[in-house]
């Protein structure tokens, strides 16, 4: 493991525990392990642990000092469900760890020290000394040196059969079709060393080499006393560089030479060694299920995390710990396998979006390199969204102050709450309100609701507050509740909401965002079917090919012909001209989400063989020429975005490629930021939701191309949103759902922060509530932290 430690999480207590008494027996009474690793061995132990009546085998094919890699990296969370299940494992695991707290970011020759983070390691090699001597004593028989029987050999003599057999499980290939694995590859290559000094701190440090960059995760393992000292090395880079460097085509002795030379300063000179290391590519490992009939997953063969995030020791010394707890809580095998599947999956998953979003960092590292060295720096260490910055600031204040000083941040101001200008438009702070379809016009015209909705936002500070998509026709529309401005009566009610935005919320801008249905037009009220086509009343759908959303359900769209696309083009700009008379001060294209301006850029949608369809450059010809027509007639001094879905989460849709290179073109015909969606492109989709899930997109566009960007996706809190702008990760942050729950948002944000700032003005009526009342108190159960263990021998 290297990097940031996943936090751990307790072994939740079962909610009606049953009453086994000690003569039932334990459930669970003969068990077999399949694979001698820390995790299968910590199972082992805390299973004999709880019932000393069990039998249990653990089968290792290699010797008992026989290991790859070198250091573990172990939270403070998992040590402390360590000590309460087992206090023996853990006072010899406490006599064997050392302790650091600092992380060193070397940039281009600078070496940028944060400390406070808590870290603990020891020896691979230790581990499984303490682990064998544990298992001894207890009485678990350890068979070392050959391969276990099959699996499913295992299961007809024993009530259980832990596989704990690592990333390439022999019981999880045998057992496909009831586990339902998932693999998948990454474009780094790695390789585990180790050098024979203990580093004083967790150390990343970036080499730019001929064939471009390689990168060091160090942390040490052993105490820095002679003859002990010792540092885990992973050496890492992109698939292309480690061929064009040759690393291909060297030995292993010829690639361990190699990296040491390359990072001779980190490592004073020393050689580094290998233990049987391998170039490699990492993989992920998911499976729908854990368990096959009474045979587990646990560890690496059920999951697997990036090693800049954390390590497959801590998870699966977790996973031990909870199946432990499910077994001694449930009365049978099969309810014991589900619970420990149903506490564990949630954590696991969370760990590995955060792991993923750490490691696709490190792949697109290049984009980043030419950032400030402090706002590199808490980049690193922000990437997998876990680390934020009010997390930061709590462990090293001065370290973020650091950053925020480099960055231009006025002291005792938050990152959110700095101006951005776009064009002639200045914002106050970084806040967006994203745009929400309300589905509540009478015929294309807004109405109080609209004023309503807007106003209130526009009052609680956000400094951008975007209408729904307004559409351009009556064609155009979603749904028959869309806002239009297509008639004169639309752009006299808009006006009356832009003029109190701008009457009543001083220093709020209001956008419009202009769009198409396309074929996802003519359907029903959100809440009265999404999707679904109406009832009656249906009015035809257009396209760029005849491709239905659903097939048999929604309608068959028309592909639009030349007559077509001029008429919507010049739609387009008539909106335009209304939305510059109505008094917005920025405007949106919606390209994005399926309808009509994204389905030229998909080609999933587009299947059309004239100049408009085929290559990428082709799918952009129309939505660049409405862009131009618009930007045409907008007036000059106000900004114009472009909304991008930047995958479509289906095979064979844009991909975050399709994407820069969309991007760059609205760029290049004068657009101001992009504002990075995903998906909504095709019903099939499988998106990968988590926290913040879409604003890695954003990320790679702006630090690919220079262009400012949008960031949307489930982003949740003020310290996401202080996150991403100090990272450089995105210019604004667009939240929808958050000022759905509280119109106030922002202003909530910054009273939360102490902040009383221009960015964030409290309306004067409201100035009375800008402080938090006083809540009353709380007396909720406290948590239990580890499995209440029986007391074994």
């Amino acid at each position: 493991m290297a990097g940031q430690v996943a936090m751990g999480t307790p072994v939740a207590p079962s909610p009606n525990p049953p009453d086994v008494s000690p003569s039932a027996g334990p459930v669970a009474g003969r068990v077999a392990v399949i694979g001698g690793g820390p995790g299968g061995l910590y199972a082992a132990a805390l299973l004999k642990r709880l019932d000393p009546r069990r039998e249990i085998t653990v089968w290792e094919r290699n010797a008992p000092g026989d290991t790859f890699g070198f250091g573990v990296v172990l939270s403070d969370e998992t040590l402390g469900g360590i000590e309460h299940a087992d206090p023996v494992v853990y006072r010899e695991l406490c006599r064997e760890f050392v302790r650091w707290d600092a992380i060193d970011v070397v940039h281009r020759g600078r070496t940028l020290t944060s400390g406070g983070h808590g870290f603990a390691a020891l020896g691979r090699r230790r581990l499984l000394a303490v682990l064998h001597r544990r298992c001894r004593s207890l009485g678990v028989r350890l068979r070392f040196g050959a391969p276990a029987p099959p699996a499913a050999e295992l299961a007809a003599a024993h009530d259980l059969v832990i596989a704990a057999d690592g990333v390439h499980s022999a019981t999880r290939d045998a057992h496909a079709a009831a586990f339902r694995p998932r693999l998948t590859g990454h474009r780094c290559r790695y390789i585990w060393l180790a050098v024979d000094a203990a580093f004083d701190a967790f150390r990343f440090e970036i080499a730019e080499t001929a064939h471009g960059v390689v990168q060091l995760h160090g942390y040490p393992y052993a105490r820095p006393s002679p003859g002990r000292g010792a540092s885990t090395v992973i050496v890492e880079m992109r698939e292309e560089v480690w061929r064009g460097a040759g690393l291909d085509r060297c030995t292993d002795a010829e690639s361990v030479e190699r990296c040491a030379a390359l990072f001779a300063h980190a490592l004073a000179g020393r050689p580094l060694r290998g233990n049987r290391s391998r170039w490699t590519a990492f993989r992920t490992v998911g499976n729908e299920r854990w368990s096959h009939g009474n045979t587990v997953l646990l560890g690496d063969a059920a999951h697997t995390a990036h090693f800049s995030i954390g390590s497959g020791t801590k998870l699966a010394v977790e996973d031990a710990l909870a199946l432990a707890a499910a077994l001694s809580e449930r009365s049978t095998v099969e309810e014991a396998l589900a619970a420990y599947e149903a506490e564990r999956r949630p954590v696991v998953e969370s760990v590995q979006r955060a792991a993923r979003a750490s490691l696709e960092w490190f792949e697109e590292l290049p984009h980043y390199l030419d950032q400030p060295p402090r706002q590199f720096a808490f980049n690193l260490l922000t990437r997998s969204r876990r680390v934020t910055h009010g997390n930061l600031r709590l462990r090293d204040a001065a370290f973020v102050a650091a950053v925020e000083r480099e960055a231009r941040v006025p002291q005792g101001t938050p990152p959110m709450f700095t101006p951005f200008r776009l064009r002639g438009l200045e914002l106050r702070n970084r806040v967006v309100v994203s745009p929400m379809d309300m589905y509540s016009a009478v015929d294309g015209t807004p109405g109080e609701f609209h004023l309503v909705h807007l106003g209130a936002r526009a009052l609680g500070g956000a400094g951008l507050v975007m209408t729904e998509m307004v559409c351009v026709s009556p064609e155009g529309r979603i749904t028959p509740g869309c806002t239009g401005l297509y008639a004169p009566e639309h752009e006299a009610a808009w006006r009356r909401v832009t003029d109190f935005v701008h009457a009543c919320s001083p220093g709020a801008a209001i956008g419009v965002q202009l769009g198409h249905s396309g074929r996802k037009g003519s359907t029903r009220l959100m809440w009265e079917g999404i999707d679904e086509p109406l009832p009656a009343g249906n009015w035809p759908v257009v396209a760029p090919s005849a491709l239905p959303y659903r097939p048999g359900r929604s309608q068959v769209p028309r592909a639009l012909d030349a007559a077509g696309l001029a008429t919507i083009r010049g739609q387009f700009t008539r909106a335009a001209r209304r939305a510059a008379r109505a008094g917005f001060d920025l405007l949106e294209l919606h390209c994005a989400h399926g309808y009509l301006l994204s389905g030229f850029l998909s080609p999933l949608t587009n299947r059309r063989t004239d100049g408009y369809g085929g290559s990428p450059a082709a799918r952009l010809r129309y939505p660049l020429e409405v862009f131009d027509a618009v930007r045409a007639v907008w007036p000059h001094d106000r900004p114009m975005t472009v909304r991008i879905s930047a995958t479509d989460w289906a095979p064979g849709g844009v991909t975050v490629e399709d994407a820069v290179a969309i991007a760059a073109a609205f760029a290049a015909h004068g657009a101001d930021a992009v504002d990075v969606s995903t998906g909504q492109v095709v019903a099939d989709e499988r998106p990968r939701f988590g926290r913040s899930y879409q604003t890695p997109y954003a990320d790679r566009i702006r630090n690919e191309l220079g262009v400012p960007v949008i960031a949307v996706g489930a982003i949740s809190s003020w310290d996401d949103v202080n996150s991403l702008v100090l990272a450089g990760r995105a210019d604004l942050c667009a939240l929808g759902r958050p000022h759905l729950y509280d119109p106030h948002w922002t202003l909530h944000a910054a009273a939360e922060q102490g902040y009383e700032g221009p960015g964030a003005p409290w309306p004067v009526q409201y100035r009375a509530g800008s402080r938090k009342p006083p809540g009353g108190r709380t007396d909720a159960p406290r948590p239990r932290l580890a499995l209440d263990a029986r007391p074994g021998r």
